[in-house]
């Protein structure tokens, strides 16, 4: 199970920070996208599996707690997961932690599977579906 969870480092640089000297707001999101790309890179087996269903990760929902401050030279831990897969979307869990163990954000990004044919949602079924459960995880592996 814990190999179902991304960890991607990174330090905070000066072209991150806002005029406040904190992470700007959306360069979270990039954190996240980072976060996103080292998952499927783990998981080329369901790539694999939604490129041959003709299938395409979309992004249609993505709620974001901001916890802390993140500052030029912090070294954060970005992890990425799976936490919940439905009939027609999914659940992929954040959770941004800066080196001291201070949880900075977390977030919850709701994706569907885009018909790439069709051009539109398409339900989470066969072996795309075993896939993707087979990767998800409880929130709480997030922690430890």
């Amino acid at each position: 199970m814990s190999t179902s969870l991304s960890r991607v480092h990174l330090r905070v640089r000066g072209y991150h920070l806002d005029g406040y000297g904190h992470v700007n707001n959306a360069r979270y999101l990039e954190f996240m996208e980072e976060g996103r790309w080292d998952f499927f890179d783990q998981h080329p087996e369901m790539i694999k599996e939604l490129h041959q269903a003709g299938r395409a990760f979309v992004v249609v929902n993505l709620n974001i707690d901001y916890l802390a401050a993140a500052v030029h030279g912090d070294d954060l831990e970005i992890m990425t997961g799976i936490v919940e897969i439905g009939e027609r979307s999914g659940v992929c869990h954040h959770r941004i932690v800066r080196k001291d163990g201070t949880v900075i954000a977390r977030a919850d990004l709701t994706f569907v599977l885009l018909d790439m044919r069709a051009n539109k949602a398409a339900a989470i079924e066969a072996e795309v579906r075993e896939a993707l459960v087979a990767l998800t995880l409880p929130k709480e592996a997030f922690s430890a």
